[in-house]
């Protein structure tokens, strides 16, 4: 997890690089708001933005921040190397995690996907890139919320009292298991954040595991194709 974020760091400073940028350079949004050096940086590491030099004969020149169409992020990260593969699962693996209660007392079936496309996160509140991924997960589940075809659920190592807490400043709109190390440990998850699609066989489709710009484009890729596949047909990659 760390060599990841390193190398989403590590890539974002040769961008940098590229263009000429350092910490006193100035960048703003076509407003003319100015932003400070740490918060442009971190809209860059999620990919959904870039950067365009005012004037490009200048060396001193500013830079202005622009956000990506959502056509244009997916062009993007489509080019990228797809997000490193977790050791923990491997695709055309039949999963069964039993029948476990959610941090609302509610019971998940995770035995029976009873014909449901299943997208797991395995995370804890104190992982940097577990909490960076969270609104593109929160999207996600806007996304294809409604359907019946599908669920999103969170295994979380957190008791719950910690879970909440955490909740009240940055909701999570995952199912959410308290107390699931044990689930973690039952498939070996030791890097975090770790993802896993099943298809509605409940086989593994697609897995991963870090940081990295494109995972919710790749988690949605997924979704995508299953819900484009008859159940008689679905297939692992």
């Amino acid at each position: 997890m760390k060599f990841l974020f390193l190398l989403c760091t590590l890539i974002t400073a040769v961008t940098l690089q590229a263009q000429k940028l350092s910490d006193d350079s100035i960048v703003k949004d076509s407003s003319g708001t100015v932003y400070p050096a740490a918060i442009w940086k971190a809209l860059l590491m999620k990919g959904s933005y870039t950067l365009k030099p005012e004037n490009p004969q200048d060396k001193n020149t500013a830079f202005l921040l622009v956000h990506l169409t959502e056509e244009e992020q997916a062009k993007r990260f489509a080019r990228m190397r797809p997000p490193q593969p977790s050791t923990s699962f491997r695709n055309g693996q039949k999963i069964n995690m039993g029948r476990v209660r959610d941090i609302h007392g509610d019971m998940i079936d995770l035995k029976d996907n009873k014909g449901r496309i299943t997208v797991i996160n395995f995370w804890f509140v104190n992982c940097p890139p577990c909490r960076m991924e969270i609104p593109d997960l929160n999207n996600l589940v806007a996304k294809y919320g409604q359907s019946d075809s599908l669920r999103f659920v969170g295994i979380a190592l957190d008791d719950k009292y910690a879970l909440e807490e955490f909740f009240t400043n940055m909701p999570f709109h995952y199912r959410t298991i308290d107390n699931g190390r044990y689930l973690a440990q039952q498939f070996r998850v030791q890097s975090y954040p770790t993802h896993v699609v099943l298809d509605r066989e409940g086989k593994v489709y697609f897995h991963t595991t870090g940081l990295a710009q494109n995972t919710a484009y790749w988690l949605d890729k997924s979704i995508r194709e299953l819900l484009n596949q008859p159940l008689q047909s679905t297939t692992a990659r």
